[in-house]
C-alpha cells in the first residue's frame, strides 16, 4: 500500500475529497485568506484538472473547448504547492486513524478533512436503462460520448425537460441530430418556470427543430445491444440512437455514511460546514444543511466562504442558507428565474406580456417585497430583481413601473454607470463563478486592472458565459471613470471590422436572414467570406433565426480557430 509522506513541516493537513466546483472554491477561498496555513491533499475522480461544470452545454454545442472551462491549470496546483491525484478516488475514510485510502491504495493523512463529493445522475430503472447508448449529462466524459454518436447525425432522444436537458438538446441539435425532449411534467423546466414561460420556452425549441413532448412517461428504453428507441406508457415510439437521461441528481454521501457521518438526504452539515465529526467539513451538491439539499452553484460558492472562514480561523457568522436564481445556457434564448414564484396565500402578482417580441414577466410579491420572479425573453433586469429579493427592499413605491426594469425605476438607475455604482458590495456581477461587485472592485483598484481581460485574468468575472461582460465594463468605467478606455474592437477576421458581438447584435437589429444579406449590409470585404467567417455567421444566424434560416451545411460546425478568435473577443 502506497502511503503519502507527512509533511517536513508542522503545518496541518488538509486533505480534500473531491477536484469539483465546491471543494477547489474552498480552497481557493483558504489561499486568499490564510495560504501557507495547511499541506493540502486533493484527490479527484474525473483525471483531469478542475473545471467549469456549467459550461458541459457549450462544450457541447461547440461554442466553447475544454480548455476554456479549465478553472485551475495543472500549473496552478503545482504553483500553491497541492498534490493533486486525478483519477484516483477516495474509498474509504478511516476516522480512527485519521487517514483517507484511494483506489490505487494511497493512504494519506489528515488533520481537516473537507468532502465535497458532489452529487450523482438520476438513471429511472426503466428496462433498458443500461443499454450502450444511454448516457447522462454530468462530466466531459458524458460529452464526449454524446459528440462521438452526434458525429453521425441520427435521431437523439432527451429524457427530462428540465434545465440540463433543455441544454443537452439544444447542443445535440447544434452538432446536427434530430432531438426530442420527452418531460413527464405539463411544461418544461416546470421548477424554474411558470406554465407561462415554459409554453414561450417550447415553443421557441419547437422553431429550433427539438420536438418536445409534454406529460411523457418514459415505460422503456428499446434496444438489444444498443440503445434504438424509447417507448412511452401511451404505446408511442421514439426512435434514438443516443438517449440523455436529465432527470434530477442526488447527493453523494455514500463515503460519508460508510464512515459513520450523519447523512440524511445529504451529508448533514452546520453553519461553517462541520459534519458531524468536526474535524470532518463537507461543502457543495453532496451536503444537507438546515434540512435543504442544494443543485445551483451560487450556494456552492456560499458555502466555500463560509468554510474557508472557519478553516483560516477568521471569525464568521457561517452560511445562512441561500436564495437561488437560475438562467437557461442556450444561445438567443433568455430564461431567468428566482425565488419563489408558485404564488396564492397572501402573495399578488405583476404581468407583464409582449407577445410581438415574444416577453413575458412574472412578479411575485409578498407583503410589497419581491418573492420571486419569471423572465422571458427580456432578462436583462434579471439582477436588479434578483438583488431586491435578496435584500428584502420594499418595493411598494415602485409598483408601477417595475415590470419595466431598473431604467424606469426613477433616479440615476436609466443611467448604466450610475445603476452599476450603486449595487451593494455583495451584489452578484458573474453567476458563474460566482463573483460579487466588491470583489470586482476591489481587484480593479488594488492591483490596477484597466481592462476586461485583466478583470477576467485576475477575478473570473466573465471568464465563462461571457452574459456579464457588459457589467463588469460598466464597473471599469464607474470606478475607474475617464482613466477607463474600453477595449478596441477585434474583428471576426480579415472580411470585416465587426467583432463578434456587432455582428450579433446586428443580425438581430437589421433583422439579416442570410450569409449574403449580412455581407451586405454589414459591409463585408471579400464576397463570400473565408474559413474563419462562415461558420461563425453559420451558428449567428440559427441561433437568431431558428426555422427562418437554412442551416448551411459546409459550415455547421465551429473549427478551432473560430473558437480561438470567438474567445478572443470575449463572447
Amino acid at each position: 500500500m502506497n502511503h503519502v509522506p507527512a509533511a517536513l513541516t508542522k503545518k496541518p493537513r488538509l486533505v480534500v475529497i473531491g477536484n469539483g466546483m465546491a471543494g477547489m472554491r474552498t480552497v481557493e477561498e483558504i489561499l486568499g485568506r490564510a495560504p501557507d496555513k495547511y499541506e493540502i491533499t486533493v484527490f479527484g475522480a474525473e483525471p483531469r484538472v478542475n473545471y467549469n461544470r456549467i459550461m458541459l452545454s457549450p462544450l457541447l454545442s461547440g461554442e466553447k473547448e475544454f480548455d476554456d472551462i479549465v478553472i485551475n491549470t495543472a500549473e496552478w496546483y503545482q504553483e500553491n504547492r497541492i498534490h493533486l491525484f486525478s483519477g484516483d478516488p477516495v474509498v474509504e475514510i478511516d476516522r480512527a486513524r485519521k487517514v483517507v485510502i484511494s483506489r490505487s491504495g494511497t493512504e494519506t493523512a489528515y488533520d481537516q478533512l473537507l468532502l465535497a463529493t458532489g452529487s450523482d445522475p438520476i438513471m429511472i430503472p426503466v428496462p433498458g436503462h443500461k443499454l450502450s447508448g444511454v448516457v447522462t449529462f454530468r462530466d466531459v466524459d458524458d460529452v464526449d460520448t454524446m459528440l462521438k454518436t452526434a458525429a453521425n447525425g441520427g435521431p437523439a432522444v432527451v429524457i427530462g425537460g428540465g434545465l440540463l436537458g433543455l441544454e443537452a438538446a439544444v447542443g445535440l441539435q447544434a452538432r446536427g441530430m434530430s432531438v426530442t425532449v420527452l418531460h413527464l411534467a405539463g411544461h418544461v423546466m416546470e421548477r424554474q418556470l411558470d406554465p407561462s414561460a415554459g409554453y414561450l420556452l417550447a415553443q421557441e425549441l419547437g422553431r429550433r427543430g427539438i420536438n418536445v413532448i409534454t406529460e411523457a412517461d418514459t415505460a422503456e428504453i428499446v434496444g438489444t445491444d444498443c440503445v434504438i428507441g424509447v417507448r412511452l406508457k401511451d404505446g408511442r415510439m421514439i426512435p434514438a440512437d443516443l438517449v440523455v437521461m436529465a432527470v434530477g441528481i442526488r447527493p453523494n454521501g455514500r463515503l460519508a455514511a460508510d464512515a459513520g457521518l450523519t447523512v440524511e438526504r445529504g451529508i448533514v452539515v452546520d453553519d461553517v460546514m462541520t459534519t458531524s465529526d468536526p474535524d470532518i467539513f463537507a461543502v457543495g451538491e453532496c451536503v444537507q444543511h438546515r434540512g435543504q439539499c442544494y443543485g445551483l452553484v451560487a450556494p456552492l460558492f456560499e458555502m466555500a466562504k463560509s468554510c474557508a472562514d472557519h478553516l483560516a480561523e477568521i471569525a464568521t457568522d457561517g452560511y445562512a442558507g441561500s436564495v437561488t436564481s437560475t438562467k437557461l445556457k442556450v444561445t438567443g434564448v433568455d430564461v431567468f428565474s428566482a425565488g419563489d414564484f408558485s404564488g396564492g396565500g397572501e402573495t399578488e402578482e405583476i404581468v407583464f406580456r409582449d407577445a410581438g417580441r415574444g416577453v413575458y414577466k412574472r412578479i411575485v410579491l409578498e407583503d410589497g417585497r419581491i418573492k420571486g420572479a419569471v423572465l422571458y425573453g427580456d432578462t436583462s433586469d434579471g439582477g436588479w430583481y434578483f438583488q431586491l429579493m435578496k435584500d428584502g427592499q420594499d418595493v411598494t413605491e415602485l409598483r408601477d413601473t417595475l415590470a419595466f426594469g431598473q431604467a424606469f425605476a426613477g433616479g440615476s438607475a436609466g443611467n448604466p454607470l450610475d445603476a452599476v455604482a450603486a449595487l451593494p458590495d455583495d451584489a452578484e456581477i458573474c453567476g458563474c463563478n460566482g463573483i460579487c461587485k466588491g470583489t470586482i472592485v476591489s481587484a480593479i483598484t488594488e492591483k490596477g486592472l484597466t481592462t476586461l481581460d485583466e478583470v477576467k485574468g485576475h477575478t473570473k468575472a466573465s471568464a465563462s458565459c461571457g452574459s456579464c461582460s457588459g457589467l463588469v465594463e460598466n464597473l471599469l468605467a464607474a470606478t475607474l471613470g475617464g482613466d477607463y478606455q474600453a477595449a478596441a474592437v477585434k474583428p471576426i477576421c480579415t472580411c470585416t471590422d465587426h467583432d463578434h458581438d456587432n455582428v450579433r447584435r446586428l443580425i438581430k437589429a437589421k433583422e439579416l436572414k442570410s450569409m449574403p444579406a449580412v455581407m451586405q449590409e454589414l459591409e463585408w470585404k471579400s464576397s463570400d467570406g473565408c474559413h474563419v467567417c462562415r461558420p461563425a455567421l453559420n451558428y449567428y444566424l440559427l441561433a437568431a433565426w431558428p426555422g427562418e434560416y437554412v442551416d448551411h451545411g459546409a459550415s455547421r460546425f465551429i473549427n478551432e480557430r473560430v473558437h480561438a478568435n470567438i474567445q478572443k473577443d470575449g463572447t
